[in-house]
């Protein structure tokens, strides 16, 4: 697949608002507005930036790169300096599958200085957004990026020094420690895709390893409220609030699903001790609205035998480590990448 040369982090998905499109049905201040004719705005709260703008002393070469291009589902890859191989870190963004983008600035620079604290290679897949394309589209995107990774490793076994477009990343990727994370949407997103995966034993993968999962602030719900869910329904030291959660939820499900149905809560209609899962990371945000009900899925998938570690970081809300400039975020994203680090490595 050839690297993007075009903007198309300014994806279709960034509609111009249009006139007459009558009464405004769904909508989350400043983030998404949706019209009774289905036409979809979404105000650029946060600036789309290039591949190329990089700090230096990070020493990570990052390039967009085209995985469907029928879909519009594309990546962007960031690989340290390094003489030997690296874990690769599949990724999926946030935005409660509405709204986000891999090329926001805010993921570009978290995800550029993963990669350097880690010393990993990570592909940020840029999936597709509800309510347009509502679950399991970014499921599939999300199947399909693996599914791709798998291509372009066996091209490069196979045509070593062809100087292909993939090249530059691939010669720096150990397979057989290829890791699945995300946060908040894009942490259900790995998880799902992880299952899906499991399901086959991984045969469709291979010789692709999948190692661990990485889960940050899982974006997971219920009919019924949990504890956090309703005493930190506004919490301002947050990003998430319980609105906005249940208005991405009728966004994102299928028609007709409640906050019961399995892609939302994991805890309804399915037997976890038969469930396969990889080895995965939770990581907690203390003054997040999903701290209960994460806490209370990893409680119920160490019951069931998995192999589950988690921490929860005191003082910060959902999505502090890209959203929130204090210095207690700082101070909590320096300790949440040494815990991945620290995951990826065991």
């Amino acid at each position: 697949m050839a690297t993007l040369t075009s903007n198309v982090y300014l994806s279709p998905q960034y509609n111009v608002p249009k006139d007459h499109h009558g009464c405004v049905v769904e909508e989350i201040a400043g983030l998404i507005r949706v019209h009774k004719d289905g036409h979809v705005e979404r105000p650029q709260v946060l600036p789309c930036v290039t591949a190329s703008t990089m700090n230096p002393e990070l020493n990570v070469t990052s390039r967009d790169m085209v995985i469907d291009s029928a879909t519009n589902t594309w990546a962007r890859f960031y690989a340290p300096s390094c003489q030997h191989e690296l874990p690769l870190l599949v990724y999926f963004h946030g935005g409660g599958f509405c709204v986000g983008s891999a090329a926001w600035s805010c993921y570009h620079d978290f995800l550029a200085r993963l990669s350097a604290k880690v010393g990993c290679v990570i592909m940020s897949v840029n999936y597709r957004l509800a309510p347009e394309n509502p679950l399991p589209a970014p499921y599939d995107d999300g199947l399909k990026a693996l599914t791709w990774v798998k291509q372009q490793m066996l091209y490069q076994q196979h045509n070593k020094g062809s100087g292909s477009d993939s090249e530059w990343w691939t010669t720096k990727c150990n397979f057989s420690s290829v890791f699945l994370g995300g946060d908040s949407a894009g942490a259900n997103i790995a998880y799902n895709v992880a299952t899906r995966v499991a399901a086959c034993d991984g045969a469709a993968l291979r010789p692709l390893n999948l190692k661990g999962l990485i889960l940050i602030q899982p974006f997971f719900g219920g009919e019924v409220r949990t504890g956090s869910e309703k005493c930190m329904a506004q919490s301002s030291g947050s990003a998430l609030n319980l609105a906005a959660s249940d208005t991405y939820w009728r966004l994102a499900l299928p028609c007709g699903a409640n906050r019961d149905h399995p892609w939302c809560n994991p805890l309804v209609k399915v037997k976890l001790e038969e469930l396969k899962l990889l080895r995965t990371l939770f990581c907690i945000s203390e003054m997040d609205i999903l701290k209960d009900r994460n806490l209370e899925f990893c409680d119920t998938l160490v019951r069931a035998g998995k192999r589950v570690e988690y921490e929860v970081f005191e003082g910060v809300g959902h999505a502090f480590q890209i959203l929130s400039k204090s210095q207690i975020s700082k101070n909590r994203t320096k300790e949440m990448m040494a815990r991945v680090k620290s995951f990826m490595t065991l």
